[in-house]
């Protein structure tokens, strides 16, 4: 397993992470457990949750059931700010909100700190000041080591910078945006952004919901796997796949002996920007492709040929 350094932090995370939104919902305790397991037994230290994960706080629930004494193995990150009740009243980035929010994912983490806590989206309601000043404070009190973002626009990542240092407070070390091969639009703004922040980019959606794991097909959506029985955002991933693009590069991978996998995850890696790649399992054996298909290294020219095929695809590159 490779490590990088997570932005401008002193935390070094797995180059493959583990995206843990399948716990609580595709996975019961047993079946979260040996998930976890397996990921502690391949190397892998970023567990990457969320409060509103697991139908609103199954997944952090189950981590801190099964973690225990392992705990101290890991880079925990989780996030705020999405609905946590049906009101509607329980979320957002406003400093009383991250204090109640903050204590309810300590308790089902079973943990007495969090090392990456991430507002999940920005929000318009609350100044990015007084976010910033209470997540500071959370990293002054020990509850937290550092802070991210998620879903944030290039000018929303500079506002926060500029922000941070404005009132000398801890700004955001990374970042979690969609960006696959399939979905590049975080190139032309956030990407930049984060280089001139020294934020890492923690991408999700990896495998594009699983379009880029080579189960599929135009015509072939094979029965009992994610995408036989999508979930809505899964329903617009498949309506809107660029299936040109998806045959052209599984033909590439197979003239040379590799993986669309393998491409898929490899193809993140190259990128500087990138930390650790955050792909969600539901069973022990997905864990060892995703890790095993991290050790292609592409060259200059394989990453030109991707381009390319993006290009005639009628993609963006």
């Amino acid at each position: 397993m490779d490590y990088r350094t997570l932005g401008t932090s002193g935390l070094r995370v797995s180059a493959v992470g583990l995206g843990c939104n399948n716990f609580g919902i595709r996975c019961d305790l047993g079946e979260t457990r040996a998930v976890v397991d397996k990921a502690l037994d391949l190397g892998i230290t970023l567990f990457d949750t969320a409060d509103s994960y697991g139908r609103r706080g199954g997944s952090e629930t189950l981590l801190g059931q099964i973690l225990g004494s392992r705990r101290k193995e890991i880079i925990l990150a989780t996030k705020f700010g999405m609905a946590m009740d049906d009101e509607g009243t329980l979320k957002g980035a406003s400093r009383w909100y991250i204090m109640t929010a903050v204590e309810a994912s300590l308790r089902r983490l079973q943990t007495d700190w969090i090392d990456l806590y991430q507002l999940h989206r920005p929000d318009p309601a609350t100044p990015i000041e007084e976010t910033l000043r209470a997540l500071d404070d959370l990293v002054q009190q020990g509850k937290v080591r550092y802070i991210g973002s998620s879903n944030f626009s290039g000018p929303q990542l500079i506002e926060a910078d500029e922000a941070a240092r404005r009132a000398k407070l801890h700004g955001f070390v990374s970042a979690q945006n969609e960006y696959s091969i399939l979905r590049r639009a975080v190139e032309q703004d956030a990407i930049p952004a984060m280089v001139a922040c020294g934020v890492s980019l923690l991408p999700y959606f990896p495998l594009a919901s699983g379009l880029l794991t080579g189960k599929y097909r135009r015509e072939d959506i094979p029965p009992g796997t994610r995408l036989a029985t999508p979930r809505p955002h899964e329903s617009a991933v498949l309506a809107g796949a660029n299936w040109q693009l998806i045959d052209a590069l599984d033909r590439y991978c197979r003239e040379r002996d590799r993986s669309l996998l393998e491409l898929a995850i490899s193809w993140l890696l190259a990128k500087s920007v990138v930390a650790s790649v955050i792909a969600g399992a539901t069973k022990p054996e997905q864990l060892e492709r995703n890790v095993s298909a991290a050790r292609w290294s592409l060259t200059k020219d394989e990453l030109a040929d991707i381009d390319r095929l993006c290009a005639l695809a009628g993609a963006p590159a």
